[in-house]
């Protein structure tokens, strides 16, 4: 695996960096030069295998926050001598993508969470915006973007009332373009259905993949959560709503294949336990589970897993399935980034899977635990699970 890491600037490679050549610049008492500088550069300046993180002001102490395993957090940035800017620099491997913010330290007082204000690029979620640093040969993907071309799908919100959850569930419901009653359509269930939708631009992603003829046209449920780090660490309730009650319901409803082989169940993170629980507990519903980032905490040895009582049911959980792992679905295409600190649990959970006999296909980028990571697997995951070419179509 490579990582980013922090790199000191003193190599003779490192000279030839634009924050260097700027110090050069200062050192002739050059007083425009950093103006100039920040005109000419957007921040984080990507050079090569290099990035120059900045902030421009006055502070105590500059730190940038990120969620990068092998990464130091917080990274330090330096102050220039004589001037308001502050710099840190690390390698960051091509194709690499890190979310990150500031903290900063101004007469004595903390803040945290702060966006660069030299970077127009922001990545959102469900707790806010965050700046975003991509590495040369980073782009984001043509097919999450709307293409006017695209005939649209449809999304329609409505309820269904849970016995198994004891409340009104809302869903998501959409139906590609064309959608057509002596037509049979595959069934994606999505977990964390808004967050996909808000987030990873999940119907532009569908909409795309299906006018080109790379996915097989599909109806998908986005279901929201009630309180998911609950719902999701293999509640009993849950995996009864979605199997007994959503799965039925929907085909009784719509032109669905009524067959395993046409069910995929997804999710990341919570949703990603909360998909594999699911088909634990009901192993004949789903043919295909489509798991990105999962929480999968697991203690092979001793009790400590260090991530709090939320993740208690979770590690009983992984470490049961690990004990017996048995087939759950026919397929399984699991995903992580390489630097988030779920990436050892999910290397390792591979292996579990394969060792029963389950079809699995493994995907890392260099990309962490959010949103715009999970849309960039999207396009991967679904054709190998929906191929456009197969002929879901039943007269």
């Amino acid at each position: 695996m490579t990582s980013p890491t922090t790199t000191a600037p003193t190599s003779g490679h490192q000279r030839k960096l634009a924050i260097n050549r700027l110090r050069d610049r200062l050192a002739t008492s050059d007083t425009g030069a950093v103006d100039r500088f920040l005109q000419r550069h957007t921040a984080p300046i990507i050079e090569g295998r290099f990035a120059t993180f900045l902030w421009r002001g006055d502070a105590e102490e500059v730190m940038v926050r990120h969620r990068v395993v092998g990464l130091p957090d917080p990274l330090h940035l330096r102050r220039l001598p004589d001037t308001d800017l502050w710099h840190a620099t690390i390698e960051l491997p091509e194709m690499s993508r890190v979310e990150y913010q500031f903290e900063v330290v101004r007469g004595g007082v903390r803040e945290q969470y702060l966006n660069d204000p030299l970077n127009p690029r922001l990545a959102h979620g469900p707790f806010g915006s965050q700046s975003v640093a991509a590495a040369s040969g980073y782009v984001v993907p043509s097919w999450t973007l709307p293409d006017p071309e695209a005939r649209p799908g449809t999304i329609d919100s409505i309820s269904l009332r849970s016995k198994a959850l004891r409340r009104e569930q809302w869903i998501r419901l959409y139906r590609p373009a064309r959608f057509r009653e002596v037509r049979r359509y595959p069934l994606l269930i999505v977990h964390d259905g808004d967050d996909y939708l808000n987030y990873a631009a999940a119907k532009t992603v569908l909409d795309n993949l299906i006018h080109r003829g790379e996915v097989a046209p599909l109806v998908a449920a986005f279901i929201p959560p009630g309180n998911r780090l609950v719902e999701y660490a293999n509640y009993a309730p849950h995996a009864r709503f979605v199997a007994r009650e959503l799965v039925p319901y929907l085909t009784e409803e719509l032109p669905l294949i009524d067959l395993p082989d046409g069910r995929c169940l997804m999710g990341s993170s919570f949703g990603g336990v909360a998909s594999l629980s699911t088909a634990v507990r009901y192993p004949s519903v789903f043919g295909s589970l489509l798991v990105e980032s999962g929480s999968f905490v697991f203690t092979d040895i001793g009790a400590e897993h260090g991530g709090g009582p939320v993740f208690d049911p979770v590690v009983k959980f992984v470490n049961g399935y690990r004990a017996r792992p048995r087939v759950v679905a026919d397929r399984i295409y699991q995903t992580c980034g390489i630097y988030e600190p779920l990436i050892t649990p999910n290397r390792s959970m591979v292996s579990t899977f394969r060792d029963t006999g389950m079809e699995v296909r493994y995907a890392e980028a260099r990309d962490g635990h959010n949103w715009e990571n999970w849309r960039d697997r999207l396009r991967d995951a679904l054709t190998w699970i929906f191929p456009g070419e197969q002929k879901f179509v039943y007269e």
